[in-house]
C-alpha cells in the first residue's frame, strides 16, 4: 500500500455508503475479493430496498396510472403533456432565443447542454411553469426515490452516423447500481429511425439472473477495457439481456410535447441513428445518494441554492474548461438548434 493510499482509505470506506459506483477509482468497490464474497450484491440490494421505501412516502407526487406503468416497466411515457397552445409558446421560447451552452462529443454524436436557470424560468413563463410543475417535479422525484431538486438543461442530440466511431451511447447499459431518473420532454418528433430513447422493460428491478449477472461483471470490471464499465455503467450486450431473461427491448418513439422519465438504472440506450437526425428537449436527471432512509434534506432545496443546480454545474465545467479537463466544453451563445460547434 502506497503512503497516499492510508490517507484515501477513509474515503474509500465511506464511499460504499453512497452513490460512488466506480470500480477502478475506488479499489474496495473494485476487490475482486469483496465483490466475490457478496459487497456489489449486498449496494445492490440494500439501494433497491432503500429506495422502494422511499418512493411509498412519494405516492403523492405522482398519478396512480404513472406509478403503475413505473412499476411494471422502469419509465413513463406521457404524451400530450401540455395543451398545444401552451406548448407552442414554449418551443418557441426555447428554439427562437439564444443561451450559452456546453457540448460533449461522444463518438458521432454531439449533445448540447444549455443550464436551464432560475432567470431563464422567471423570464420565459411557460418554460419556468412546466419545469417547476408538479408533472415534471413529481415524475422525477418519484422515479428517482428522492424528494430533491433535478438539474436541467436545454438539450439538443446531433447525430450524424458515417461522421466518426460509434456513440457509446448506443450500447445498452445501467447508468449506476441504484435508481435514478432522467426526463426528456420532446419539442421535436422523434422517429422510430432518428435515435430514439430504447429500453428494456422491468430491467430497473433485480431479478435472481440480474443478480448473478451484476456477481459476474463486479469481479473483472475494474479492469475492464470499456472505461464506461470500469466506472460503473455497466455495458450488457444483446445476447446477455436475451439470457437475462427480460422483456425485449421497446423503442420510445414519440411526437412532439411527450414527456418521458425512466430510471436509468434499467438497461437503456440511445438507438442508433440510421441518418442524420436532429432531437431537441427539456431534460432534467435526479441522482442521490441511495442509502439514506429520508427523502427530502435536500440542500439545493434551500434558500438561495434552490434553482440554481444548473448554474452551479456550468460554473464548474467552465473553470474546468479553462484547465482542459472538461469533455463539454463552453461554445458561447447559441440557439438550441444551430449546428454543433464541436463539429466546425
Amino acid at each position: 500500500m502506497k503512503p497516499l493510499d492510508v490517507i484515501k482509505a477513509p474515503i474509500w470506506l465511506a464511499e460504499l455508503a453512497s452513490s460512488a459506483k466506480s470500480f477502478k477509482s475506488n479499489p474496495l468497490i473494485g476487490s475482486p475479493w469483496l465483490n466475490e464474497r457478496g459487497l456489489h450484491i449486498a449496494r445492490l440490494r440494500k439501494a433497491e430496498s432503500m429506495a422502494d421505501s422511499r418512493r411509498r412516502r412519494l405516492t403523492h407526487l405522482v398519478d396512480s396510472e404513472d406509478a403503475e406503468s413505473f412499476a411494471r416497466d422502469g419509465y413513463v411515457v406521457r404524451r400530450n403533456a401540455l395543451p398545444a397552445g401552451i406548448f407552442a409558446r414554449l418551443r418557441d421560447q426555447v428554439q427562437n432565443h439564444e443561451f450559452p451552452a456546453q457540448e460533449m462529443l461522444q463518438g458521432n454524436a454531439v449533445t448540447r447542454f444549455i443550464p436551464i436557470t432560475r432567470a431563464m424560468m422567471d423570464t420565459y413563463a411557460e418554460l419556468g411553469t412546466f419545469m417547476r410543475g408538479r408533472l415534471l417535479q413529481g415524475l422525477l422525484r418519484y422515479v428517482a426515490a428522492a424528494n430533491a431538486e433535478p438539474i436541467s438543461f436545454i438539450h439538443t442530440v446531433f447525430a450524424e452516423p458515417h461522421r466518426g466511431p460509434r456513440d457509446p451511447q448506443t450500447l445498452f447499459h445501467s447508468d449506476t447500481f441504484h435508481s435514478t431518473a432522467k426526463a426528456w420532454y420532446f419539442l421535436t418528433d422523434v422517429a422510430e429511425d432518428g435515435g430514439p430513447l430504447t429500453y428494456v422493460p422491468g430491467s430497473h428491478r433485480m431479478t435472481p439472473a440480474r443478480l448473478a449477472w451484476e456477481r459476474e461483471q463486479s469481479l473483472g470490471a475494474r479492469s475492464d477495457a470499456n472505461s464506461h464499465h470500469a466506472h460503473g455503467s455497466f455495458r450488457v450486450s444483446d445476447e446477455q439481456l436475451r439470457d437475462l431473461g427480460y422483456a425485449a427491448p421497446v423503442r420510445i418513439a414519440v411526437p412532439a410535447n411527450t414527456l418521458v422519465v425512466a430510471d436509468t438504472h434499467g438497461f437503456h440506450a440511445r438507438a442508433a441513428s440510421e441518418k442524420p437526425t436532429v432531437r431537441l428537449s427539456l431534460y432534467g436527471s435526479l441522482r442521490r445518494n441511495p442509502f439514506v432512509p429520508w427523502t427530502g434534506l435536500d440542500p439545493f432545496s434551500l434558500p438561495g441554492l434552490s434553482g440554481r443546480q444548473a448554474e452551479i454545474h456550468d460554473a464548474i465545467n467552465t473553470w474546468k474548461a479553462h484547465r482542459g479537463a472538461s469533455g463539454q466544453p463552453p461554445v458561447g451563445m447559441v440557439k438550441p438548434m444551430d449546428p454543433p460547434r464541436r463539429w466546425e
